[in-house]
């Protein structure tokens, strides 16, 4: 295998895990070791400024300012100042998508402000091929800092597009990372979106992780990776030789490590409202102390850097007028923070239906969008609601494609092998009910399905609008294989809700109970669920303290 070399003539190899306590100050090296601190954050989803973010620890709801990258740097740069040549700072992907400021950019809005993070290192996630493998690159060009993913190939040379770890000594301490990005991207999003690029799966790693353990010789193995929390703690049960797992994707919100073995599994939530710090101790190569905090980044908690926000207010200035168009109004707000059913997708799947005129709307189970509060809704909001231009496409689908869909949904979700969970959460309805049990087995999850509130009929045929996705058979909707009558709508999702909004302004509250999980509670904010609780009964990461 090559051997890469990034900055420094070191790389480093991170899995995250730990406990919440306050983290200690740099022990002496008189004993002969070396403490370092790593820092990262996940799924930023280019959320540049502070925004509204929903905190439920402690079984206590809360809304209140968060995040914004300002703020980020001002919690950094504090950490930096407390253990001056101990700190590495990364990100682990979905970074130049998520925000009207991003898709009217191609991500080109999110460079400044990130690289006055002064970031170590990151990984691109898997949102991070939106606008093309060549915009991709791009980015990762004019970021200050590297991009490594050990699985992520040209289709045409299939060399790797980027080194597949990074080599870094941080307080004597000499570190591996690998990085690793979902091998599903070319299913997950649609597949224009990915052309040109292959992605591997999970069996490149063990022959990097022993390049680093015996060539490299390195003291810490990472795992950088934007696979989810199920898929890395399944990693962690599988692999050797990794010491942290440190993982993006599915938005979920560690407060304590999940611990495998000798291996600590952790993510840091999203939007930039949260910053993961983990402090290291090793002796003679190996760790003899590990703690881990997910810190909050609450505006009354942290300020801004001023330097950094200025930068963030010069990169947003031109396209303030357009971001701050109102377009409608709400009187309840609007939360995307459920696996099951949200009432920000009810409004979107509605309105879609109503543009189209089905039967049945269809919304997908997107994670990405903090939290919106009762008030005006700006054009900024949409874009973070939908970040994506696609248009409309209708079709016909049996009542048996329908629940084939559906089962394979939830096994999606709620799948007990981590390996078959797949995207983001259940689909969001409009016009459809759907009742499920979410521990049972696979196919047999689903127990009524109702249309129009009329139970659904296996033979009969039903209208259906769902978001085009660019590069999937004309037949194909929603990942609806063979519908009948499809085409696509001189209309796309944004011109849908605006109009909708434009009619129903301002919005009541959402009835809900479109989708019911007979097992599960009402709300349930992670695909890591309580044991005895259903789904893939894996351990809470969101433990009451």
């Amino acid at each position: 295998m090559r051997r890469y070399h990034w900055i420094a003539g070191s790389a480093v190899v991170l899995w995250l895990a730990g406990s919440s306590s306050v983290l200690p100050a740099a022990r002496s090296a008189e004993d002969g070791s070396r403490s370092i601190t790593l820092l990262y954050i996940a799924n930023l989803h280019a959320q540049l400024e502070p925004h509204a973010e929903l905190f439920w620890r402690g079984g206590h709801d809360e809304t209140t300012t968060a995040g914004g990258v300002a703020r980020i740097a001002r919690a950094v740069e504090a950490i930096r100042r407390e253990r001056p040549g101990q700190v590495f700072f990364m990100d682990a992907g979905d970074t130049i998508q998520g925000s009207a400021a991003a898709a009217w950019t191609e991500g080109r809005v999110v460079v400044a402000p990130l690289n006055a993070l002064k970031l170590d290192l990151g990984i691109p996630g898997n949102w991070e091929v939106v606008y093309g493998a060549g915009v991709l690159e791009q980015r990762a060009r004019e970021f200050r800092h590297p991009l490594i993913a050990a699985n992520i190939r040209d289709a045409t040379t299939r060399k790797l597009i980027f080194p597949p770890y990074l080599v870094k000594e941080v307080g004597g301490v000499r570190i591996g990372v690998i990085g690793f990005t979902d091998p599903d991207v070319p299913e997950r999003q649609p597949p224009s979106y990915s052309k040109g690029l292959i992605f591997e799966g999970a069996e490149v790693l063990p022959p990097v992780i022993e390049e680093l353990r015996h060539r490299e010789k390195v003291d810490l193995v990472i795992l950088l990776n934007h696979v989810g929390l199920p898929k890395a703690i399944g990693l962690a049960e599988t692999l050797k030789g990794v010491d942290l797992v440190l993982s993006g994707d599915t938005h979920e919100r560690t407060y304590q490590p999940i611990v495998r073995g000798e291996t600590w599994v952790v993510e840091p939530g999203s939007f930039g409202s949260f910053l993961g710090r983990l402090d290291l101790t090793l002796r003679d190569g190996k760790i003899v102390d590990r703690k881990w905090e997910l810190i909050e980044l609450r505006a009354d908690r942290f300020d801004e850097d001023p330097a950094v926000k200025k930068v963030v207010d010069e990169a947003l200035a031109p396209l303030r007028p357009r971001l701050d168009a109102v377009i409608g109004r709400t009187e309840v707000p609007l939360m995307r923070y459920n696996v099951v059913e949200t009432s920000l997708d009810d409004v979107l799947s509605d309105a879609l239906r109503e543009a189209a005129g089905t039967e049945i709307g269809l919304s997908n189970g997107f994670r990405f969008a903090p939290p919106k509060p009762a008030g005006p809704i700006r054009e900024s909001d949409l874009w973070d609601w939908l970040p994506i231009t696609t248009r409309l496409k209708v079709g016909q689908v049996t009542g048996r494609q329908l629940r084939a869909f559906w089962e394979r949904e939830a096994e999606h979700v709620f799948s007990r092998d981590p390996r078959k969970l797949f995207g983001g959460w259940l689909p969001r309805p409009s016009g459809m009910t759907v009742r499920l049990v979410a521990g049972a087995p696979t196919g047999h999850r689903i127990r009524e399905i109702r249309i129009g509130g009329k139970r659904m009929e296996d033979d009969r045929s039903y209208t259906l609008v769902a978001c085009e996705r660019e590069g999937d058979e004309p037949d194909k909707l929603c990942r609806i294989p063979h519908v009948q009558a499809p085409r696509v709508l001189d209309l796309d999702a944004h011109q849908a809700v605006r109009r909708y909004l434009a009619r129903h302004s301002p919005l009541p509250a959402a009835v809900g109970g479109r989708v019911v999980a007979e097992d599960l509670p009402p709300v349930v904010r992670s695909q890591v669920l309580p044991s005895g609780s259903g789904g893939n009964r894996r351990p809470d990461p969101h433990p009451t303290p």
